[in-house]
Protein backbone atom coordinates (compact mmCIF):
# COMPACT_ATOMS: atom_id res chain seq x y z
CA UNK A 1 0.00 0.00 0.00
CA UNK A 2 1.37 3.40 -0.99
CA UNK A 3 1.92 5.70 1.97
CA UNK A 4 3.06 9.21 2.67
CA UNK A 5 5.84 9.15 5.28
CA UNK A 6 7.34 12.12 7.10
CA UNK A 7 11.02 11.24 7.46
CA UNK A 8 13.11 13.44 9.74
CA UNK A 9 16.87 13.50 9.20
CA UNK A 10 16.36 12.06 5.74
CA UNK A 11 19.47 13.64 4.22
CA UNK A 12 21.80 11.93 6.67
CA UNK A 13 23.48 8.56 6.32
CA UNK A 14 20.81 6.08 7.42
CA UNK A 15 17.92 8.42 6.68
CA UNK A 16 18.89 8.97 3.04
CA UNK A 17 19.31 5.24 2.47
CA UNK A 18 15.82 4.72 3.91
CA UNK A 19 14.33 7.51 1.77
CA UNK A 20 15.80 6.01 -1.39
CA UNK A 21 14.47 2.56 -0.47
CA UNK A 22 10.95 3.80 0.25
CA UNK A 23 10.67 5.89 -2.91
CA UNK A 24 11.88 2.89 -4.94
CA UNK A 25 9.14 0.86 -3.23
CA UNK A 26 6.47 3.38 -4.30
CA UNK A 27 5.95 5.50 -1.19
CA UNK A 28 5.84 9.29 -1.06
CA UNK A 29 8.38 10.83 1.31
CA UNK A 30 8.27 14.24 2.94
CA UNK A 31 11.87 14.74 4.02
CA UNK A 32 12.69 17.20 6.84
CA UNK A 33 16.40 17.73 7.46
CA UNK A 34 18.33 20.60 9.04
CA UNK A 35 21.34 19.99 6.75
CA UNK A 36 24.01 20.15 9.41
CA UNK A 37 27.51 18.95 8.48
CA UNK A 38 26.29 15.32 8.26
CA UNK A 39 23.22 16.08 6.15
CA UNK A 40 23.88 16.12 2.43
CA UNK A 41 21.43 16.61 -0.42
CA UNK A 42 23.99 14.89 -2.64
CA UNK A 43 22.85 11.65 -0.99
CA UNK A 44 19.46 12.23 -2.63
CA UNK A 45 20.57 13.40 -6.07
CA UNK A 46 18.85 10.46 -7.76
CA UNK A 47 15.43 11.60 -6.49
CA UNK A 48 16.00 15.35 -6.75
CA UNK A 49 13.31 15.75 -9.43
CA UNK A 50 11.08 12.90 -8.30
CA UNK A 51 7.61 14.21 -7.33
CA UNK A 52 7.42 11.53 -4.62
CA UNK A 53 10.26 13.23 -2.75
CA UNK A 54 9.43 16.52 -1.05
CA UNK A 55 12.42 18.09 0.73
CA UNK A 56 12.14 20.79 3.42
CA UNK A 57 15.14 22.22 5.22
CA UNK A 58 14.47 22.55 8.94
CA UNK A 59 14.87 20.89 12.32
CA UNK A 60 12.59 18.84 14.52
CA UNK A 61 13.05 21.52 17.20
CA UNK A 62 10.84 23.77 15.05
CA UNK A 63 7.45 22.54 16.25
CA UNK A 64 5.48 25.05 14.18
CA UNK A 65 7.21 23.83 11.01
CA UNK A 66 6.51 20.20 11.89
CA UNK A 67 2.86 21.01 12.57
CA UNK A 68 2.52 22.74 9.20
CA UNK A 69 4.05 19.78 7.37
CA UNK A 70 1.76 17.32 9.11
CA UNK A 71 -1.29 19.42 8.30
CA UNK A 72 -0.29 19.91 4.66
CA UNK A 73 0.91 16.42 3.75
CA UNK A 74 -1.20 14.21 6.07
CA UNK A 75 1.35 11.39 6.46
CA UNK A 76 0.41 7.90 7.58
CA UNK A 77 3.69 7.57 9.47
CA UNK A 78 6.59 9.51 10.94
CA UNK A 79 10.07 7.96 10.98
CA UNK A 80 12.48 9.90 13.15
CA UNK A 81 16.15 9.62 12.16
CA UNK A 82 16.98 13.21 13.14
CA UNK A 83 19.77 13.13 15.70
CA UNK A 84 23.26 14.25 16.52
CA UNK A 85 24.99 10.88 16.48
CA UNK A 86 28.77 11.05 16.85
CA UNK A 87 30.11 10.14 20.31
CA UNK A 88 33.32 12.13 19.93
CA UNK A 89 31.42 15.29 18.97
CA UNK A 90 29.12 14.79 21.97
CA UNK A 91 32.14 14.82 24.26
CA UNK A 92 33.31 18.12 22.79
CA UNK A 93 29.89 19.81 22.36
CA UNK A 94 27.22 18.01 24.43
CA UNK A 95 24.70 20.88 24.36
CA UNK A 96 23.95 20.34 20.65
CA UNK A 97 23.02 16.74 21.44
CA UNK A 98 20.59 17.79 24.18
CA UNK A 99 19.03 20.35 21.86
CA UNK A 100 18.38 17.97 18.96
CA UNK A 101 18.06 14.56 20.58
CA UNK A 102 16.08 15.52 23.67
CA UNK A 103 14.33 18.85 23.06
CA UNK A 104 13.85 18.14 19.36
CA UNK A 105 12.40 14.68 19.99
CA UNK A 106 10.02 16.12 22.58
CA UNK A 107 8.73 18.79 20.19
CA UNK A 108 8.34 16.26 17.38
CA UNK A 109 6.37 13.95 19.67
CA UNK A 110 4.23 16.86 20.87
CA UNK A 111 3.37 17.87 17.30
CA UNK A 112 2.73 14.25 16.31
CA UNK A 113 0.32 13.75 19.21
CA UNK A 114 -1.77 16.79 18.26
CA UNK A 115 -1.87 15.58 14.65
CA UNK A 116 -2.79 12.02 15.71
CA UNK A 117 -5.63 13.16 17.95
CA UNK A 118 -7.23 15.07 15.06
CA UNK A 119 -7.23 12.05 12.72
CA UNK A 120 -10.34 10.02 11.98
CA UNK A 121 -10.50 6.64 13.80
CA UNK A 122 -9.44 4.61 10.74
CA UNK A 123 -6.47 6.91 10.13
CA UNK A 124 -5.52 6.71 13.81
CA UNK A 125 -5.50 2.92 13.61
CA UNK A 126 -3.08 3.01 10.68
CA UNK A 127 -0.77 5.76 11.97
CA UNK A 128 2.69 4.96 13.36
CA UNK A 129 5.53 7.00 14.89
CA UNK A 130 8.80 5.08 14.55
CA UNK A 131 11.76 6.33 16.55
CA UNK A 132 15.21 5.18 15.40
CA UNK A 133 17.66 4.77 18.29
CA UNK A 134 20.94 3.06 19.11
CA UNK A 135 22.36 0.11 21.04
CA UNK A 136 24.61 2.56 22.90
CA UNK A 137 21.77 3.37 25.31
CA UNK A 138 22.32 -0.07 26.88
CA UNK A 139 25.87 0.69 27.99
CA UNK A 140 28.90 -1.56 27.66
CA UNK A 141 29.36 -5.35 27.74
CA UNK A 142 32.21 -7.54 28.91
CA UNK A 143 33.43 -10.26 26.55
CA UNK A 144 31.34 -12.90 28.36
CA UNK A 145 28.08 -10.94 28.66
CA UNK A 146 25.11 -11.95 26.52
CA UNK A 147 24.07 -9.59 23.73
CA UNK A 148 21.67 -6.72 24.43
CA UNK A 149 18.01 -7.70 24.41
CA UNK A 150 15.11 -5.25 24.49
CA UNK A 151 14.78 -5.89 28.25
CA UNK A 152 18.34 -4.73 29.03
CA UNK A 153 18.38 -1.80 31.47
CA UNK A 154 19.64 1.50 30.05
CA UNK A 155 23.18 2.46 31.14
CA UNK A 156 24.36 5.23 28.77
CA UNK A 157 27.98 6.25 29.16
CA UNK A 158 28.43 9.24 26.82
CA UNK A 159 26.54 12.49 26.30
CA UNK A 160 25.39 11.07 22.95
CA UNK A 161 23.98 7.83 24.37
CA UNK A 162 22.47 9.67 27.34
CA UNK A 163 20.65 12.04 25.00
CA UNK A 164 19.35 9.13 22.93
CA UNK A 165 18.26 7.30 26.08
CA UNK A 166 16.31 10.39 27.12
CA UNK A 167 14.57 10.52 23.75
CA UNK A 168 13.72 6.81 23.99
CA UNK A 169 12.13 7.40 27.38
CA UNK A 170 10.09 10.29 26.01
CA UNK A 171 8.84 8.08 23.17
CA UNK A 172 7.83 5.39 25.67
CA UNK A 173 6.06 7.99 27.83
CA UNK A 174 4.03 9.31 24.90
CA UNK A 175 2.75 5.78 24.28
CA UNK A 176 1.87 4.93 27.88
CA UNK A 177 0.56 8.36 28.89
CA UNK A 178 -1.09 9.61 25.71
CA UNK A 179 -1.62 6.53 23.57
CA UNK A 180 0.50 7.73 20.64
CA UNK A 181 1.25 4.57 18.57
CA UNK A 182 5.03 4.65 18.80
CA UNK A 183 7.63 1.99 18.04
CA UNK A 184 11.33 2.21 18.89
CA UNK A 185 14.20 0.46 17.12
CA UNK A 186 17.68 0.18 18.62
CA UNK A 187 20.36 -0.63 16.07
CA UNK A 188 24.01 -1.63 16.18
CA UNK A 189 26.82 0.16 14.31
CA UNK A 190 25.80 0.88 10.71
CA UNK A 191 28.08 1.04 7.69
CA UNK A 192 27.51 1.44 3.96
CA UNK A 193 27.05 4.11 1.26
CA UNK A 194 26.68 7.80 2.15
CA UNK A 195 28.16 7.55 5.67
CA UNK A 196 29.91 10.76 6.70
CA UNK A 197 33.64 9.97 6.97
CA UNK A 198 34.08 10.84 10.62
CA UNK A 199 32.96 7.30 11.52
CA UNK A 200 35.46 4.43 11.61
CA UNK A 201 34.79 2.56 8.36
CA UNK A 202 34.54 5.47 5.89
CA UNK A 203 37.38 7.27 7.68
CA UNK A 204 39.66 4.26 7.24
CA UNK A 205 38.65 3.79 3.59
CA UNK A 206 39.26 7.47 2.85
CA UNK A 207 42.58 7.65 4.68
CA UNK A 208 43.79 4.41 3.12
CA UNK A 209 42.91 5.74 -0.32
CA UNK A 210 45.03 8.84 0.30
CA UNK A 211 47.86 7.03 2.11
CA UNK A 212 47.15 8.77 5.42
CA UNK A 213 47.44 7.28 8.93
CA UNK A 214 44.61 4.99 10.03
CA UNK A 215 43.86 6.07 13.64
CA UNK A 216 42.89 3.33 16.10
CA UNK A 217 41.70 4.25 19.58
CA UNK A 218 43.46 2.62 22.53
CA UNK A 219 44.41 -1.02 21.95
CA UNK A 220 41.96 -1.49 19.08
CA UNK A 221 40.11 -4.28 20.88
CA UNK A 222 36.80 -2.48 21.42
CA UNK A 223 34.13 -4.69 19.87
CA UNK A 224 31.11 -3.58 17.83
CA UNK A 225 28.31 -5.41 16.04
CA UNK A 226 28.30 -4.24 12.40
CA UNK A 227 25.04 -3.82 10.47
CA UNK A 228 24.86 -3.02 6.75
CA UNK A 229 22.69 0.06 6.29
CA UNK A 230 20.52 -1.54 3.60
CA UNK A 231 19.59 -4.34 5.99
CA UNK A 232 18.82 -1.79 8.68
CA UNK A 233 16.48 0.15 6.40
CA UNK A 234 14.67 -3.04 5.34
CA UNK A 235 14.19 -3.86 9.02
CA UNK A 236 12.76 -0.40 9.72
CA UNK A 237 10.29 -0.80 6.85
CA UNK A 238 9.23 -4.18 8.23
CA UNK A 239 8.76 -2.78 11.74
CA UNK A 240 6.79 0.14 10.33
CA UNK A 241 4.48 -2.26 8.51
CA UNK A 242 4.09 -5.05 11.05
CA UNK A 243 5.54 -3.93 14.40
CA UNK A 244 3.31 -3.51 17.41
CA UNK A 245 2.80 -0.06 18.98
CA UNK A 246 4.59 0.33 22.29
CA UNK A 247 7.23 -2.28 21.45
CA UNK A 248 10.96 -2.00 20.97
CA UNK A 249 12.85 -4.00 18.37
CA UNK A 250 16.63 -4.46 18.36
CA UNK A 251 18.31 -4.55 14.95
CA UNK A 252 21.79 -6.07 14.81
CA UNK A 253 24.16 -7.41 12.20
CA UNK A 254 25.31 -10.62 13.94
CA UNK A 255 28.81 -9.43 13.04
CA UNK A 256 30.84 -8.71 16.18
CA UNK A 257 34.36 -7.56 15.39
CA UNK A 258 37.12 -5.73 17.22
CA UNK A 259 37.97 -2.36 15.70
CA UNK A 260 41.47 -3.50 14.76
CA UNK A 261 40.03 -6.48 12.85
CA UNK A 262 37.66 -4.18 10.97
CA UNK A 263 40.59 -1.99 9.98
CA UNK A 264 42.84 -4.85 8.89
CA UNK A 265 39.96 -6.30 6.84
CA UNK A 266 39.54 -2.96 5.06
CA UNK A 267 43.29 -2.79 4.48
CA UNK A 268 43.30 -6.21 2.84
CA UNK A 269 40.44 -5.29 0.50
CA UNK A 270 42.08 -1.95 -0.31
CA UNK A 271 45.27 -3.85 -1.19
CA UNK A 272 43.16 -5.69 -3.75
CA UNK A 273 41.03 -2.79 -5.04
CA UNK A 274 43.55 0.08 -4.76
CA UNK A 275 47.10 -1.32 -4.59
CA UNK A 276 49.69 1.20 -3.48
CA UNK A 277 52.91 -0.80 -3.67
CA UNK A 278 52.88 -1.63 0.05
CA UNK A 279 50.25 -3.08 2.40
CA UNK A 280 47.76 -0.48 3.62
CA UNK A 281 48.08 -1.99 7.12
CA UNK A 282 51.41 -0.13 7.42
CA UNK A 283 49.32 3.02 7.94
CA UNK A 284 47.68 1.77 11.16
CA UNK A 285 48.42 4.19 14.00
CA UNK A 286 47.27 3.75 17.61
CA UNK A 287 46.11 6.98 19.25
CA UNK A 288 45.02 7.93 22.76
CA UNK A 289 41.66 6.41 23.61
CA UNK A 290 38.59 8.62 23.92
CA UNK A 291 37.06 9.18 27.39
CA UNK A 292 34.49 6.62 28.53
CA UNK A 293 35.01 4.36 25.52
CA UNK A 294 32.54 1.44 25.80
CA UNK A 295 34.34 -1.88 25.46
CA UNK A 296 31.77 -4.00 23.62
CA UNK A 297 28.33 -3.80 22.07
CA UNK A 298 26.38 -6.80 20.81
CA UNK A 299 22.75 -6.81 19.73
CA UNK A 300 20.27 -9.70 20.01
CA UNK A 301 17.78 -9.40 17.13
CA UNK A 302 15.82 -12.53 18.08
CA UNK A 303 12.52 -10.70 18.62
CA UNK A 304 12.66 -9.05 15.20
CA UNK A 305 13.51 -12.34 13.51
CA UNK A 306 11.01 -14.42 15.48
CA UNK A 307 8.01 -12.07 15.45
CA UNK A 308 8.42 -10.23 12.12
CA UNK A 309 10.52 -12.65 10.05
CA UNK A 310 13.48 -10.35 9.40
CA UNK A 311 16.96 -11.57 8.50
CA UNK A 312 20.16 -9.90 7.32
CA UNK A 313 20.88 -10.00 3.60
CA UNK A 314 24.54 -9.05 3.97
CA UNK A 315 27.32 -10.60 6.02
CA UNK A 316 30.16 -8.34 7.07
CA UNK A 317 32.33 -9.94 4.39
CA UNK A 318 29.90 -9.07 1.59
CA UNK A 319 28.75 -5.74 3.03
CA UNK A 320 32.21 -4.31 3.58
CA UNK A 321 33.25 -5.13 0.01
CA UNK A 322 30.12 -3.41 -1.33
CA UNK A 323 30.87 -0.42 0.87
CA UNK A 324 34.49 -0.06 -0.23
CA UNK A 325 33.47 -0.42 -3.88
CA UNK A 326 30.91 2.36 -3.41
CA UNK A 327 33.39 4.78 -1.84
CA UNK A 328 36.00 4.12 -4.49
CA UNK A 329 33.40 4.71 -7.22
CA UNK A 330 32.09 7.94 -5.64
CA UNK A 331 35.16 10.08 -5.08
CA UNK A 332 33.24 13.21 -6.15
CA UNK A 333 30.77 12.66 -3.29
CA UNK A 334 33.67 12.25 -0.88
CA UNK A 335 35.32 15.46 -2.05
CA UNK A 336 32.06 17.34 -1.59
CA UNK A 337 31.43 16.23 1.98
CA UNK A 338 35.02 16.48 3.22
CA UNK A 339 34.91 20.24 3.61
CA UNK A 340 37.17 22.48 5.63
CA UNK A 341 34.96 21.87 8.65
CA UNK A 342 35.50 18.13 8.30
CA UNK A 343 39.27 18.53 7.99
CA UNK A 344 39.40 20.76 11.07
CA UNK A 345 37.43 18.17 13.03
CA UNK A 346 39.72 15.31 12.00
CA UNK A 347 42.75 17.37 13.00
CA UNK A 348 41.27 18.23 16.40
CA UNK A 349 39.97 14.75 17.19
CA UNK A 350 42.63 12.42 15.83
CA UNK A 351 45.86 14.19 14.92
CA UNK A 352 45.86 16.26 18.11
CA UNK A 353 45.73 13.06 20.15
CA UNK A 354 49.07 11.93 18.76
CA UNK A 355 50.36 8.42 18.21
CA UNK A 356 50.83 6.17 21.20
Amino acid sequence: MRRTILVTGGAGFIGSNFVLQRIAAGDRVVNLDKLTYAGNLGNLASVQHNPDHVFIQGGIEDEALVQSLLAKHQPQAIVNFAAESHVDRSIVSPEEFISTNVVGSFRLLHAALAYYRALAPAAQAAFRFLHVSTDEVYGSLSRSDPAFTEEKAYEPNSPYSASKAASDHLVRAYYHTYGLPVITTNCSNNYGPYQFPEKLIPLVILNAFHGKPLPIYGDGLNVRDWLYVGDHCLAISLVLERGLPGKTYNIGGDSEMANIDVVTTICSIMDEFHPSGAPHSRLITYVTDRPGHDRRYAVDSSRLKRELGWSQQETFSTGIRRTIEWYLANTAWIQEVTSGDYRRWITANYEARGAK
